[in-house]
């Protein structure tokens, strides 16, 4: 997202928005867990880097992830469409799963189901070689 920002920007293609909800949640969980040493690691290291991570740590927004939309453009399938909710997991109250569901006969649907069969492909070669 802010070491190779270029990139990034290529594939989020509302990169501001996410770089602002990035930084906002980082700064949630650095509130949970100020002494965390690879936290703490990681803020400095895109603190240095980063004048895009810099400029919105000092924001301090701090923000819950909230369900919505990404979109992405991906490499072989192009532009995506994602609509995501987060799932708490009760036995791990510091893990959170993000769930994405693009709508059935979207393009992202097609493109999602494109990737899974050419992973299922793959993985069937990989099986079939041993």
């Amino acid at each position: 997202m802010f070491l190779d920002e270029s990139r990034a920007r290529e594939f989020w293609l509302t990169w501001e928005t996410m770089a602002d909800d990035v930084v906002a949640m980082l700064r949630t969980e650095a509130g949970h867990h100020p002494g965390d040493p690879a936290l703490v690691d990681l803020i400095g290291q895109l603190s240095t880097r980063s004048d895009q991570f810099r400029t919105r740590w000092a924001a301090h927004n701090v923000r819950k992830h909230k369900p919505g939309v990404k979109i992405v453009r991906h490499p072989l399938v192009g532009e995506l469409t994602l609509p995501f909710e987060d799932l708490h997991v009760d036995a791990a109250p510091d893990q959170l799963l993000m769930v994405y569901t693009p709508e059935p006969g979207s393009p992202a649907h097609d493109g999602i189901q494109l990737l899974a069969s050419w992973n299922a492909e793959a993985t069937d070669r990989s099986d079939q070689a041993h």
